[in-house]
């Protein structure tokens, strides 16, 4: 899918557009994503400021994402386990920003060629446009090689 398209639709998934969630940017090459949250009434908590799940829900998909549009069709990508911390309730919009560098695709990819599987942990805070934190969310991706693209001779 192309990174515009991708957008269009996540902006539209109800799943943001009822969190107040919006996805600001997508790069052509899948390598940056930005996105925001703003705090409504609809997707505040108790108190007032960003509902947690909100907070997390805003950064789910982007790394596996990411990975599997760089990686392509030869690997299988999923998300294997989050973790999310909570630094400060805020009520100001807040943002991520989610950056893959190539040395990191090329370690996946040589981790991945015997057609082992391979855990690799991302990390992305989420700030206002001021800087504060307001949680640090960690999201483990697993990859693997599918068979048919592992060279011959080579074992599931």
């Amino acid at each position: 899918m192309a990174p515009r398209r991708f957008r269009w639709l996540a902006n539209l998934w109800p799943p943001f557009l009822a969190a107040g969630i919006r996805v600001l940017e997508v790069d052509d090459d899948w390598r940056y994503a930005r996105v925001r949250l703003r705090r409504r009434f609809f997707n505040a908590n108790y108190v007032g400021t960003h509902f947690g799940g909100s907070l997390f829900a805003m950064t789910d998909p982007f790394w596996m994402i990411m990975v599997m549009e760089n990686l392509g069709r030869d690997y299988v990508v999923w998300d294997q386990t989050a973790e999310i911390a909570f630094v400060a309730a805020l009520k100001d919009d807040v943002f991520a920003e989610f950056r893959l560098e190539p040395a990191v695709l090329d370690e996946l990819r040589a981790a991945a060629a015997g057609g082992d599987k391979v855990l690799r942990w991302f990390e992305v805070e989420v700030r206002t446009a001021g800087g504060e934190v307001a949680a640090h969310v960690r999201k483990q991706v697993y990859v693997r090689l599918k068979p048919r693209a592992r060279p011959a001779g080579q074992m599931a």
